[in-house]
C-alpha cells in the first residue's frame, strides 16, 4: 500500500487510472469501513481510502480534539486488506485552494442539520474538495449516516458525475451500529446503546402494521427511552428514504434517531 500525504503526489500517482474506488473516512477503521473497501475491491477497482479528520464539520473544538485517532493501527488494517492507496493529507493541504461553499436551505435543516449547525456544510465542503482532488467515478459510503449520504448525493453526485454506492450499516451482534465514536463510550453505556437499538428495531417492525398510529405516539416512546436510560434524544422520527420528508407510510421509510449518552452523540436509522 502506498501512503500519500500531498495532493501533488496523489495526482502524479493516479493520473492514468480511470477505474478507482474512493472510500472517504476519518480513521478509526472498523468493520463498517472494511465492508465499503471490499465492495470497491469486488468491482475490481483500485481503491483509495482517505483518512482526514475534517475540522470544519465539528461544532466544538473539543470534539475535534477528542475524536479518536490511531493512524498506525489504521495503516496496519488497510495493509491487511490490500488497499492500494491511503491518502492522509494535512488540513493545510486540503484547504489551500478555493472551492465552492455550500449553504443548506430551510427544507434541508432537519434531523442532524437542525441540531448541528454548520456540520453538513462542513461535510459538503470537504467532500467537494476531496472529490475534486481524487476524481473517482465510484464513491463508497455507509448508510449509518443516512442524511450525510442523502446530501452528498443531492449536492455532489451530478457535479462530479459520480456513482455513489451505499452499503448497509454494520452492527455489533445485530444491535448498535459500528462507529468510531463508540470508542469514547464506557462499557455500561455500550450495553445501554445496544438495548436502545433493539428497542428501536422493534418500533420499526411495529410500524409495518400500525403506521401513522405509531408515528403519533412516537413522542411517548422518546420520553420512555430518555427516562429509562438517562439519555437526551435530539430526534426520533419516521422519514421518507427518498427525500427525507416526514413519512406518510406509503413509500419506503426509515426511523431516524440521534441521542447523547456519556456526552457522546450517537446516530442511527432503521
Amino acid at each position: 500500500m502506498k501512503i500519500i500525504t500531498s495532493i501533488f503526489d496523489l495526482n502524479k500517482e493516479i493520473k492514468n487510472y480511470k477505474n478507482i474506488g474512493f472510500v472517504p473516512t476519518m480513521g478509526g477503521i472498523h468493520e463498517g469501513h472494511k465492508s465499503l473497501i471490499k465492495a470497491s475491491q469486488n468491482k475490481k477497482r483500485k481503491t483509495i481510502v482517505s483518512i482526514f479528520v475534517n475540522p470544519t464539520q465539528f461544532n466544538k473544538k473539543d470534539d475535534f480534539k477528542k475524536y479518536p485517532r490511531n493512524i498506525q493501527k489504521d495503516i496496519d488494517i488497510l495493509e491487511k486488506l490490500n488497499v492500494e492507496y491511503l491518502f492522509a493529507p494535512s488540513v493545510k493541504d486540503i484547504y489551500k485552494f478555493k472551492a465552492k461553499k455550500f449553504n443548506l436551505k430551510k427544507k434541508d435543516k432537519i434531523l442532524c442539520a437542525k441540531f448541528r449547525i454548520g456540520h453538513f456544510e462542513g461535510v459538503l465542503n470537504v467532500m467537494n474538495r476531496l472529490m475534486t482532488i481524487i476524481k473517482s467515478k465510484d464513491l463508497y459510503m455507509g448508510e449509518k449516516d443516512y442524511q450525510q449520504l442523502y446530501l452528498i448525493k443531492k449536492f455532489l453526485s451530478k457535479k462530479f458525475k459520480v456513482r455513489i454506492n451505499s452499503c448497509p450499516t454494520i452492527r455489533i451482534d445485530n444491535k448498535i451500529a459500528l462507529s468510531t465514536r463508540n470508542k469514547l463510550l464506557k462499557k455500561r453505556s455500550l450495553k445501554k446503546a445496544s438495548e436502545i437499538a433493539l428497542f428501536l428495531k422493534k418500533i420499526k417492525y411495529k410500524s409495518k402494521f400500525q403506521g401513522s398510529k405509531l408515528a403519533f405516539i412516537l413522542s411517548e416512546y422518546k420520553k420512555e427511552l430518555e427516562k429509562k436510560y438517562n439519555i437526551k434524544i435530539d430526534y426520533l422520527e419516521f422519514r421518507d428514504e427518498k427525500n427525507l420528508k416526514l413519512n406518510n407510510f406509503k413509500n419506503k421509510y426509515r426511523l431516524f434517531v440521534a441521542y447523547k449518552i456519556d456526552n457522546v452523540r450517537l446516530i442511527d436509522n432503521y
